[in-house]
């Protein structure tokens, strides 16, 4: 097992869970550590770029109900239809408390490896074209538990 390696897995789109789970990676990344950031089902939301997805009836009813965008996340409670994020935004604002996309943003720079379900896109209906450039690659769960049986850090969020 390599002792700088940490590996998340992100399955929450929940404001304050993506938060976290960023705030953990790019802790880990500034550390030293080879961080990975493996995004499923509702994490997807977070490397969206927000655009309406889905081919079918459902997949359609699906991407515009959730459609994606690290600055749409809600938090997982007191969102207001929206009035909550604003509020948090705010609240973190005032105490230098960096935004999502600030922080998404550092994970890159740190190279923080952003990874994509394939199998939550499939159901999702969501395709590669809709995620953010930055996503290295979108794999099967086969590869997620490669990297993490390699990780001395395992975080599910």
């Amino acid at each position: 097992m390599a002792e700088s390696k940490a590996t998340i897995i992100v399955m929450s789109g929940d404001m304050d869970k993506v938060f976290g789970a960023l705030i953990i990676a790019t802790g880990c990344a500034a550390a030293g550590m080879d961080t990975t950031l493996f995004f499923t089902f509702w994490g997807l939301n977070a490397i969206s770029k927000g655009n309406f997805t889905g081919k079918g009836l459902m997949g359609k009813m699906l991407g515009l109900m959730n459609r994606g965008g690290i600055g749409r996340l809600n938090p997982s409670k007191f969102s207001f239809g929206g009035a909550g994020r604003w509020m948090f935004k705010k609240m973190m604002g005032a105490k230098k408390v960096p935004p999502l996309e600030e922080l998404l943003e550092t994970a890159i720079d740190l190279d923080v490896h952003l990874l994509a379900c394939s199998m939550s896109m499939n159901v999702m209906e969501i395709d590669r074209e809709d995620l953010i450039d930055e996503v290295e690659d979108v794999v099967g769960v086969a590869k997620f538990v490669k990297e993490a049986a390699d990780s001395s850090i395992q975080l599910f969020i």
